[in-house]
């Protein structure tokens, strides 16, 4: 949350030293930035709501817990950078299009707006700085997609928004004063709003996707299987789902195969100790539902996302030697690649 009390300091501090400068100057690309960063600050602190009202206790409407509160409060930032800046700016834009008026004092626009930079950079080099320390090796772009906290992809849209937001309201106010034409502040603000629409666009669709209910990362999901089927068990995995329920927790959900002569204390036994080897491993995989099943390898739907997920695991592992075998078989019906050749089902 650093990067969130970075941003909101920045942006309550911008937003007032904007508002000055419009009310001293007229200039509709500071009114336009200033109602900007009403909407980021404001953004700031419904973050904070979704992130306390998220780890509220489980209730008996909510057995899984409030944790995608964080994906609707997300969401909900989406629409208010839409609505409040985008809308607005627009809106502000082609009126000062249509009825020009010249900037006053544009010392202080600039002035302004050099020092609303300097904040505005430091926000977001904090937001870089801790996006770096989950961010692995991942593109920029492959981690706002992929990440699942709502937080950090926020405020790093708001903050290179911001950024190129200034840009245009600067440009917008030089070519206004060095034209003696109004218009181009108008411009400026019209093409802040538009701006302002394509983050929010990016935003909703990825908060979206996550109150949708996205899955864990495929790394994630390997180490899961990993867990399940590395014991002394010598179980496997026949298909998998899993679900993030908020970006600390995990729901897993697999089906694994036994032997038909397994006792159903030798099963609990199996279940409870694979259990235990993904919590170990994948902390946050807080909820754990494994049914045991026969496996029916003729039966699998090699389309469905949950089979899929784990022959993705196991293409790329190396395959296990020290597997149990079934004393009275050959070959251990729940690894059928014991026995079957490469691409047999």
């Amino acid at each position: 949350m650093r990067a969130v009390v970075a941003a909101f300091a920045a942006n309550l501090g911008i937003a007032v030293i904007k508002f000055v400068a419009f009310l001293l100057t007229g200039s509709a690309s500071m009114l336009a930035e200033s109602v900007h960063s009403v909407a980021d600050t404001g953004n700031q602190v419904l973050l904070f709501v979704g992130r306390g009202r998220s780890i509220r206790p489980a209730s008996d409407e909510h057995p899984f817990g409030f944790g995608r509160e964080r994906y609707f409060y997300g969401f909900v930032v989406s629409v208010m950078l839409f609505t409040v800046g985008a809308a607005f700016s627009v809106y502000d834009g082609v009126h000062k299009i249509l009825h020009p008026e010249t900037v006053r004092s544009p010392g202080i626009a600039f002035g302004v707006l050099a020092l609303s930079a300097v904040l505005e950079a430091f926000s977001l080099r904090t937001g870089i700085g801790e996006a770096n320390k989950v961010r692995g090796g991942r593109r920029w772009s492959t981690f706002i997609r992929r990440s699942k906290a709502p937080e950090l992809p926020v405020v790093l849209l708001e903050d290179v928004a911001a950024l190129i937001g200034l840009v245009f309201a600067f440009t917008g106010v030089a070519l206004s004063v060095l034209t003696d034409d109004g218009r181009w502040d108008g411009a400026g603000s019209l093409a802040i709003g538009l701006l302002l629409a394509t983050a929010a666009a990016i935003l909703a669709v990825e908060m979206k996707s996550l109150l949708i209910g996205e899955a864990a990362s495929p790394e994630m999901q390997r180490m899961i299987i990993a867990a399940i089927e590395d014991g002394p068990e010598g179980v496997r995995v026949i298909h998998m789902r899993t679900v993030h329920m908020s970006p600390d927790a995990v729901l897993v959900a697999a089906k694994i195969a036994i032997r038909e002569s397994d006792t159903a204390a030798q099963i609990t036994a199996g279940i409870d100790a694979a259990e235990r080897r993904v919590r170990a491993a994948v902390p946050i995989a807080t909820t754990i539902y494994l049914e045991p099943d026969i496996y029916r390898p003729q039966e699998a739907d090699r389309t469905d996302p949950s089979i899929r997920a784990v022959l993705r695991s196991h293409s790329s592992r190396p395959p296990r030697r020290d597997r149990p075998r079934n004393p009275s078989s050959s070959a251990d019906p729940r690894h059928p690649e014991d026995s079957q050749p490469p691409g047999a089902s």
